[in-house]
C-alpha cells in the first residue's frame, strides 16, 4: 500500500492511501520519479473540473511525469529499474479522428492524470505499455517530465508555423509560454514580445528567447505602432487570454490558443475585430507524437528545460504546491513533486 495525493474538489487536496492495481496485459507498474504541476491540474484544483471531465470522486492528478520501471520490458529492449517517460496519453487507434492521425483529438482517450483516470501523484502506477517512452543517458528525472509539456509547445508550434523573421507576440510566461519562446528562436522568426502580468515571468521571457518582455498587450501595440503581430500564440489561463490575443494580432495574421481558460470560459470579445482582421484562429490541444522530437531537443540542449523548473516538493507537500501555485506566487513557475522523496 502506497500514499497519494487527492483532489477532492476545488480547493482541496489531500494524502491519502492508494494501492496500485497489478499491471494486466498491455501495462506495466512504475515507480514515479518526478511529477511536474500542470496548469490543467490547477485547473481541477481551482475549478474541481475542466469542462464536462469534472472530479465526480477523489481523483489522483499528475500527467507529466518520469518512471523507474518494475519490471523488465522485452518488447521495448527495457530493464527494471530504467529511467523512463509516459506519454499520459492512450488512444483508441479505432475512431475517425486517430484513423486520420489526430490522435490528440481522440473522443476515446484514456489519459493519465484526467478523470475518471488516476495520474501519477502516487508512489507507484500502473502505466500502458505503448506510452512507455524510453530514454538516452543523458537525460534526468526532472527533463523526463518536462517532456510532456515540452511536447505540446511542439505541437503548439506545429500549428503555428512560425515563418522566417515575422513578428510573434507570446501571451503567457509561464512553463508552456516559455518552451514556446525557446521553441520560436529554433525556427528563426522575427522580434519576439513576451506577454505576462507576473514581472518575474515576463522578464523570464526575455531569458528565454524574448527580445521584449511586458505586462500587458498594449506593449505589443506600442512596439508595432499599432500594427500587431504576425503571429499570437496564447498560453495564459485567463479568460481574455482570446479577446487580447485577438487583439495583439495585425490583419491577416494568425492566432493559436494553447491556454485554458479559468473557469472554462472565455470573456467578450470583439466580434468585429476578428472578422476585419480576417484572422485564422486553431485551437490547440494537447499534443501529437511528438516525443522523439522532444528527447532530441533537450539531449542536443536546443531547449532549456531545467531552467523553466522554479520549485520542488514532496508528496507531503503537494496541497502547499498547488496552493502556491494557483496563487501566483512571485518567483513561481513550475514547480515539481517527487513521490518517493522522503519528507
Amino acid at each position: 500500500m502506497g500514499t497519494a495525493a487527492y483532489i477532492h474538489g476545488a480547493g482541496d487536496i489531500r494524502i491519502g492511501n492508494y494501492d496500485a492495481q497489478p499491471a494486466k496485459p498491455g501495462w506495466s507498474l512504475v515507480d514515479i520519479a518526478s511529477v511536474g504541476v500542470c496548469g490543467s491540474d490547477l485547473h481541477y484544483y481551482k475549478d474541481g473540473g475542466i469542462g464536462s471531465a469534472a472530479i465526480q470522486e477523489p481523483f489522483i492528478p499528475g500527467h507529466e511525469f518520469s518512471a523507474y520501471l518494475c519490471a523488465d520490458i522485452e518488447s521495448l529492449s527495457l530493464n527494471r529499474g530504467q529511467l523512463v517517460a509516459v506519454d499520459p496519453a492512450l488512444p483508441c487507434h479505432q475512431c475517425e479522428w486517430c484513423i486520420k492521425g489526430h490522435h490528440n483529438l481522440c473522443p476515446n482517450v484514456i489519459f493519465i492524470g484526467a478523470p475518471p483516470y488516476h495520474g501519477a501523484l502516487t508512489q507507484k502506477l500502473a502505466v500502458p505499455v505503448e506510452g512507455i517512452v524510453p530514454l538516452p543517458e543523458c537525460i534526468t528525472a526532472d527533463q523526463a517530465a518536462m517532456l510532456e509539456p515540452l511536447g505540446v509547445c511542439i505541437h503548439a508550434i506545429d500549428l503555428a508555423r512560425p515563418r522566417l523573421l515575422e513578428s510573434v507576440a507570446v501571451l503567457g510566461c509561464g512553463c508552456i509560454g516559455l518552451g514556446i519562446i525557446q521553441l520560436l528562436k529554433q525556427s528563426g522568426c522575427g522580434t519576439i514580445i513576451a506577454i505576462d502580468p507576473q514581472a518575474h515571468r515576463h522578464q523570464a521571457a526575455t531569458t528565454h528567447g524574448a527580445d521584449m518582455g511586458a505586462e500587458s498587450i498594449e506593449a505589443v501595440l506600442d512596439h508595432t505602432s499599432g500594427r500587431g503581430c504576425d503571429l499570437v500564440i496564447e498560453a495564459t489561463n485567463s479568460p481574455f487570454g482570446m479577446a487580447h490575443a485577438i487583439k495583439a494580432a495585425s490583419i491577416g495574421s494568425r492566432v493559436v490558443l494553447v491556454g485554458i481558460p479559468d473557469g472554462n470560459q472565455y470573456a467578450a470579445m470583439d466580434a468585429a475585430d476578428m472578422r476585419r482582421k480576417g484572422l485564422k484562429i486553431k485551437m490547440s490541444r494537447r499534443m501529437g507524437n511528438v516525443y522523439s522530437r522532444a528527447i532530441e531537443l533537450v539531449a542536443q540542449k536546443k531547449v532549456d528545460v531545467d531552467a523553466i523548473v522554479s520549485h520542488r516538493f514532496t508528496l507531503e507537500e503537494s496541497a502547499t504546491a498547488f496552493q502556491l501555485q494557483a496563487a501566483d506566487t512571485e518567483g513561481l513557475i513550475k514547480s515539481i513533486i517527487y513521490p518517493n522523496a522522503e519528507a
